[in-house]
Formats: C-alpha cells, structure tokens, sequence
C-alpha cells in the first residue's frame, strides 16, 4: 500500500469530517473478505496494514485443540508449541499468512472500500446531523420539483417538501429560499431521508421564537398553537414576568414582529390569545376576535363549556366553516357550544356575565392582533 492511499485518507478526515480510523477499519474488513474469497474460505484472519512500513499483512487465527477437524481455523497443541511452549488449549496461535500476490487483490478492494466508506460515512454523519433537529426551524432554497415534491437544498443533502405539506398558496420558485420544520428523519439503505413541512403547528411556534426575543428568552412562552395552515392560526402566549405583555411582546412595535411572521406565511391571519389559569378567561381570550359574554363550564373533568356571545357576534364566534370555534378547541382542549345571548334566553341557560373590564381589554389586545 503506497504513502497515496494513507494521503488520500488525511484529506478525506480533513474535507468530510470522517476519521482515517474509521475508513482504515472498513478496509481492513474488505481485505480480510477479498482473502477469504481468493484464498480460503475458511480462514479466521486479520488483517493489519501499516503506514510506516507502507505494508499490509495477513495473519491467520488458529484455536489450540486436542483434535484437529477444521485445518483452517485448529491447530493441534503439538504443532502449536512447536511455535511457542507457552500455548495450551483454547488459546489461539497467530501466524503471518500474507499471499505474495496479495497487494494486487488489496489495492482493487481498498480502492472500493474506500469509496464505499465514505459514502456510508457521510450518510450517516448526516442522519445524525439531521436527526437531532427533528422539528427544528430550518430555512432552504427550493431547487427542484416533480409532480407530488419540491427537493428542498439544505446545503450538504437535500430535504423533500410535500406538496401536501406546502402552503395552499404557495408554488415552486426555482433558487427562492423558505424556511420549513424538519417533520421527520428516515434511515434508509440509500441513505437519510429528510421530510419537511411548511403547514405543521410548529412551523407558527418557531418562527415566533425567531423573531420575540422575550420567546427565545422564556420570559413569554408560547403555550400551544392552533393552525389552519394558509388560512388562519391561533397562538397562547404567557408571561413568566409581570412586566412584560405577551401580547404586545409577540406584535411588535407597529406590528413589525407579526407582519414578519405573516409575510413568511403568505399572509397567513395570526390571532394571539393571552393564558389563563381560569378556563372560563382562557376560552374567551381563545375566542378573539370574538367578544364574550359568558362562559359556563358545563363539565370539567371532559371539559365541556357552553360559550354566551352578544347576538351579532355568533358568526364571527363560530367563524366561516367552525373555523374559529374548531382552532380555539384545539388551543385550549376545551369543547365549546357556542350560543348567542337570544338563542341562551330561548333555551333558559343562565350565566354570569365575565367582568366588563376583562371583556374591554381582550378586545383592545385582540384588535392588534388582526393582520
């Protein structure tokens, strides 16, 4: 083996990150296959090369036995002390059995191996690169497409965007950069294979952990994200210090946080509800923009509420096709029956009005919220 091969070796640990150790361990392996192959199947062999001496040798692991029934892999304690008298039974004796043609057959295989190597190597420095970002924020340029995926560069690999997982509105722009959530990592025998999304829930959180540093921080913490992905989403927000407004926090001065995010979302609408630990607050802060005027809690082990708005409010409560009251379900884990103040008088259902005060100000924070 020439000083080039172990050259070769430096520069590969040097450009891809892949030990020398490692590739030279995969080599060793396919030398001791390509022995068996040319010389003896049998054999139990090691293979050792060695830089200095720019050699590769063979050697050949035989097991000391009473009785001699695989030549290739026994040897007889008479033969072995023959070697050396300190063996005895069960040890094992190893001799040099380098063929002389050997270096040929080595340098054809070393070459594949090799090669081989560093391929399996990068994949697996990938898929473990990429694993552990799993629903991480990562932004991308769009490279290619075909009829169900956008192949999204991540600079050494190549993510797969769904169509399905891309927004309603949105088309394949050649070299146009977005930004996506790693969905998911599969491990496969071509190698990684990494699934993007541009509608999952977490695509809203983490970009609000970009753009708020009170997120990043965790002076605000987003609590949970409702999404109807390119149409409307629903964020609930709490401030871990008294001085800070999480609403105002995630908007931005004149909007500038929000307009950010919705820009990125192809105009997505943002709603952004304050949390409380009282779920008749939380419910009516999750039903922004819609004002509030009671809510009951009908069953609080299934969280089953009954919602009272004022009448003109009942379709901007329920929103167009449920939407509104579907994404604060989701926010909030609570049913919700959604009634207006004629339909509760009908149907006798009593309330206790929520404090006027706590009604004026969710509809101001609301109100900004509105893109």
């Amino acid at each position: 083996m020439s000083k080039e091969f172990f050259r070769v070796l430096e520069e590969i640990e040097k450009e891809k990150g892949i030990p020398k150790d490692y590739i030279l361990e995969a080599v060793e392996q396919a030398l001791m296959s390509a022995y068996k192959k040319n010389y003896d199947r049998q054999a139990d062999v090691r293979v050792e090369m060695r830089e200095k001496s720019n050699k590769i040798l063979v050697f050949g692991r035989k097991q000391v036995v009473e009785e001699v029934t695989n030549p290739s892999r026994e040897i007889s304690l008479v033969d072995a002390k023959a070697i050396n008298k300190k063996y005895t039974f069960d040890d094992y004796v190893e001799e040099e059995v380098t063929p002389k043609d050997f270096g040929r057959i080595a340098a054809q295989s070393a070459k594949q191996r090799v090669i081989q190597a560093v391929v399996e190597a990068e994949r697996n420095i990938i898929y473990e690169e990429y694993i552990d970002r799993e629903l991480d924020l990562i932004t991308g340029i769009m490279n290619r497409s075909d009829k169900r995926n956008v192949y999204i560069s991540l600079g050494k690999t190549e993510g797969i965007l769904p169509m399905k997982e891309m927004l309603p509105q949105e088309k394949f722009i050649p070299n146009e950069r977005i930004k996506v959530i790693i969905s998911k990592v599969d491990k496969t025998t071509k190698g990684p294979v990494i699934y993007l999304s541009r509608i999952h829930p977490l695509v809203v959180k983490r970009l609000f952990e970009r753009e708020v540093p009170e997120i990043y921080d965790g002076i605000v913490e987003v609590k949970a994200v409702a999404r109807d992905a390119g149409d409307r989403s629903k964020i609930l927000v709490e401030s871990h210090d008294e001085n800070v407004d999480p609403i105002g926090a995630c908007i931005g001065t004149n909007k500038s946080r929000i307009n950010l995010i919705i820009d990125e979302l192809q105009g997505e609408n943002i709603d952004i509800a304050a949390f409380d630990q009282d779920p008749r607050t939380l419910i009516a802060n999750a039903l922004s923009p819609a004002s509030v005027v009671a809510v009951n809690i009908k069953d609080e082990n299934n969280k089953q509420s009954v919602v009272i708005v004022p009448d003109h409010q009942l379709s901007l409560a329920i929103g167009k096709r449920g939407q509104n009251a579907k994404l604060a379900h989701q926010l909030t884990g609570w049913k919700i029956d959604i009634k207006s103040e004629m339909q509760a008088k009908e149907l006798g259902i009593n309330y206790k009005p929520l404090n006027a005060e706590l009604q004026k100000g969710q509809q101001v924070e609301t109100d900004e919220t509105l893109s």
